[in-house]
């Protein structure tokens, strides 16, 4: 049978937790809520999610310092954790992933938008899938064996090092690549290369690609988004 996911929403918004739910369960997922991050805690250690979904902004416990919580609980070491907020302030993002975040998602979400987030985020807990010769990622097909990327219909030429960053970023949609692991990822031992060589292909690609698909998370690295 196929695994069914387990998701605790944590918000301090009743009719957020509502709609979420009820969007969640109608995909198939089986979820949790909490109104504070020290409910969170307690339901969490109680019923071990595959997801946990944080505000940031909450009473008595915010979402960072719950997230500081949740990360030093043995049992949760393989729950993966995104925020979701309106605020998308430099600063709380990267509190957010210093203290464990695996994503940060903005506020206003379409439902559908935030599902697809939601199974990108899950499919990173099969690392059996991690070797993936073709994919499809925010109308952008990218074909691994013949270096091939198409959008709309149109075949677009990439150099070697832009296909492999590029196909880096899109194998796991919404998490952060630090610069250290992109430089060892797609330069490996080759000579030295600084920050800027990897702004320079993050740039070449979004002049390719548009500028919606990978984003910048300041003082970290980039991810891909759609």
């Amino acid at each position: 049978m196929p695994t069914v996911f387990k998701i605790l929403l944590v918000d301090d918004e009743q009719d957020i937790l509502d709609f979420l739910s009820y969007n969640l369960k109608k995909d198939g997922f089986e979820v949790h809520v909490a109104n504070n991050g020290r409910d969170a805690i307690e339901i969490a250690k109680t019923v071990v999610p595959h997801l946990v979904i944080l505000d940031v902004m909450m009473p008595e416990m915010d979402g960072i310092e719950t997230c500081r919580e949740l990360r030093e609980i043995p049992s949760l070491k393989d729950t993966m954790i995104a925020f979701l907020t309106a605020r998308n302030e430099d600063y709380s993002q990267i509190a957010g992933f210093d203290v464990g975040a695996d994503d940060y998602i903005t506020k206003p979400i379409k439902p559908r938008v935030l599902t697809s987030r939601i199974k990108a985020l899950l499919r990173r807990l099969n690392p059996e899938e991690t070797h993936i010769d073709k994919m499809e990622v925010g109308g952008i097909k990218i074909d691994i064996e013949r270096f091939l990327v198409i959008k709309n219909g149109e075949e677009i030429s990439l150099p070697k090092k832009e296909f492999k960053l590029l196909a880096l970023l899109a194998t796991k949609p919404g998490k952060v690549f630090t610069r250290e692991v992109i430089l060892h990822q797609i330069w490996g031992d080759e000579v030295i290369v600084g920050d800027r060589t990897i702004d320079v292909h993050i740039r070449k690609l979004r002049e390719k690609l548009g500028d919606n698909f990978i984003k910048t998370i300041k003082g970290i690295g980039y991810k891909f988004e759609f």
